[in-house]
């Protein structure tokens, strides 16, 4: 009989393969103290929850064209999420760090790309351009994949929704003012005084928020 055996036969290799409840919550076990020791560090870090300068919370229409972009799913195709390899710097910019999403709820770092990523898209090109692709992307991007969005641009915002969404991200620590709240509601009377031709759509909101992506290193 071997050493192990003797000292700790209780959990002998042939005693947790052979019970899968036994084996299930060892695993789980395991992968839970391996997770508090990487994750829980990161809470005591100031690199980690303070926001670096020059990163600011969203606007009211940014709020809103975030809602967009996760609505429509384009978390799914385009990552959040430089690493810090010279491939990805050299095309996208200056490594993502944690500093940037600290006003994130949830943070859109993402681990899969169909399309480029987008965290340094930000001023990267006009408003213009944006509205186009959005459109149809073929027209600027030929060998593009990525659907057309067409009605982004025929479809008005719903202002009203900003000043909750808002409420909501202040409780979980985004330093929204009463200024702020005050501009949200300017953006509803905006909106309602509008005329159809003249109103604010998604797309709007939408291209807002991308040009708020990846300032604070430019």
């Amino acid at each position: 009989m071997s050493t192990h055996e003797q000292t700790a036969p209780g959990f002998s290799h042939e005693k947790i393969e052979t019970n899968n409840f036994l084996m299930i919550v060892l695993i789980v076990l395991v992968v839970a103290i391996g997770g508090l020791v990487e994750i829980v560090p990161l809470f005591f870090q100031k690199s980690t929850m303070q926001p670096l300068p020059g990163v600011q919370p969203l606007t009211p229409l940014q709020v809103l064209g975030r809602d967009v972009y996760l609505r429509e799913g384009c978390y799914v195709c385009h990552s959040q999420m430089i690493r810090p390899f010279p491939s990805e710097t050299l095309r996208y910019g200056h490594y993502s760090e944690a500093g940037e999403s600290v006003y994130d709820h949830p943070f859109q770092w993402g681990s899969k790309r169909t399309g480029p990523d987008l965290a340094r898209v930000g001023g990267r090109y006009t408003d213009e351009w944006h509205h186009i692709h959005l459109n149809n992307p073929r027209d600027v991007v030929p060998e593009s994949v990525m659907p057309a969005y067409s009605w982004l641009g025929k479809t008005a915002i719903n202002a009203g929704l900003a000043l909750p969404h808002m409420e909501a991200l202040k409780k979980l620590g985004v330093p929204y003012a009463d200024k702020d709240f005050q501009a949200a509601q300017d953006l509803v009377k905006q909106q309602a005084q509008a005329k159809d031709g003249e109103k604010i759509t998604e797309a709007d909101a939408l291209v807002s928020y991308l040009q708020s992506l990846g300032h604070a290193f430019k």
